[in-house]
């Protein structure tokens, strides 16, 4: 850890940001070199690493190590690298159709080896770099070049096909609130093995307005709901709506908090609770909020699998390698 404070201009770096005008990924970029100011490892500490499209080109923006590589192999690529150097904070950058179409092997195999990695999942539901096809999260009916009479196919869910995966960290923000989504990369960081943060992010220019009132200001607080462990599941302006959870249907239920339903009756969120979180994340539909907020953390006590536990091998002399190849020879 630096003992040097840093800020965001630490992280900063001399490269032109080309991304549209309006778009989301810049209020992103201004999240995360707020978080690794915030976390303090020098730049020469950090590396990002991504795959092909629009999030991809973070690595040029961020002033730390980093590599573009190829469409989907992300994940695969900044497992090697964190192998190969532990003491690396490694981050992984991918959009919707990165992580989740081409390279999503890669991603459920990473959350199986829970390798110590930080991956953010930046979700605007289309392709932008390619001109607005569908991508796997698009939701049904979306009008595309691609899809000119309406895609037909269920949207992914990236939060629960995460967790069906095994990861170990799950946790849900939006582009444009600058007052949780750095803290939610922090959380993320602080986690020992692989978390994902899915981000909520508007492309202006082929799905604009993607995520409705919950990308407003004005709306986003009905919109959604920011999960904070050990605390009430309340949300609305006016804190006058909250989430009770019918174990019979193992779902939760949108409910006005009054006499009928005072505070005290609504669900408590429990960050290390699987089940709980699978129904979270399965929130947004109609009348529902989009849950927001770490949605699951691996208990402190639980068994940690995967690579991460597994003792690495010290590297072989290059005397033994060389009597090692004579023998194969």
């Amino acid at each position: 850890m630096n003992a040097i404070p840093l800020s965001p201009k630490d992280f900063t770096t001399d490269q032109e940001v080309r991304w549209c005008p309006g778009c989301g990924d810049y209020a992103i970029l201004k999240g995360v070199r707020s978080a690794l100011a915030e976390i303090g490892r020098v730049p020469d500490e950090v590396v990002f690493i991504s795959g092909i499209g629009c999030a991809a080109r973070f690595p040029y923006y961020v002033a730390s190590y980093g590599f573009h590589t190829i469409h989907g192999r992300a994940p695969a690529v900044a497992t090697g690298v964190k192998l190969a150097n532990p003491e690396l904070d490694v981050w992984v950058v991918g959009g919707d159709g990165d992580f989740l179409s081409i390279g999503g092997n890669h991603l459920i195999h990473t959350f199986r080896r829970d390798v110590d990695l930080n991956l953010l999942l930046l979700n605007n539901e289309i392709y932008g770099l390619t001109k607005g096809q569908y991508s796997p999260t698009s939701p049904i009916g979306t009008r595309s070049p691609s899809t000119p009479g309406g895609s037909v196919e269920q949207p992914v869910n990236a939060a629960r096909l995460a967790l069906g995966a095994g990861a170990s960290f799950v946790a849900r923000s939006v582009d444009s609130m600058q007052d949780h989504l750095p803290g939610m990369l922090v959380r993320a960081h602080a986690h020992q093995g692989t978390s994902l943060v899915e981000i909520l992010q508007n492309c202006i220019i082929y799905f604009d307005g993607a995520f409705g009132p919950l990308g407003e200001k004005a709306t986003a607080a009905d919109a959604g709901i920011r999960l904070v462990h050990g605390e009430p599941m309340l949300f609305g302006k006016e804190k006058d709506k909250g989430l009770i959870f019918e174990e019979s249907e193992g779902a939760f239920r949108v409910v006005t908090v009054g006499t009928d339903h005072p505070v005290e009756l609504l669900a408590v969120h429990d960050e290390t609770n699987l089940t709980r979180a699978m129904a979270l994340a399965g929130l947004g539909g109609d009348d529902e909020p989009t849950a927001l907020g770490v949605l699951y953390q691996r208990p402190p006590d639980a068994e940690r699998p995967g690579l991460s536990a597994v003792t690495p091998t010290p590297p072989m002399s290059r005397e033994a390698l060389s009597a090692l190849l004579s023998r194969a020879a």
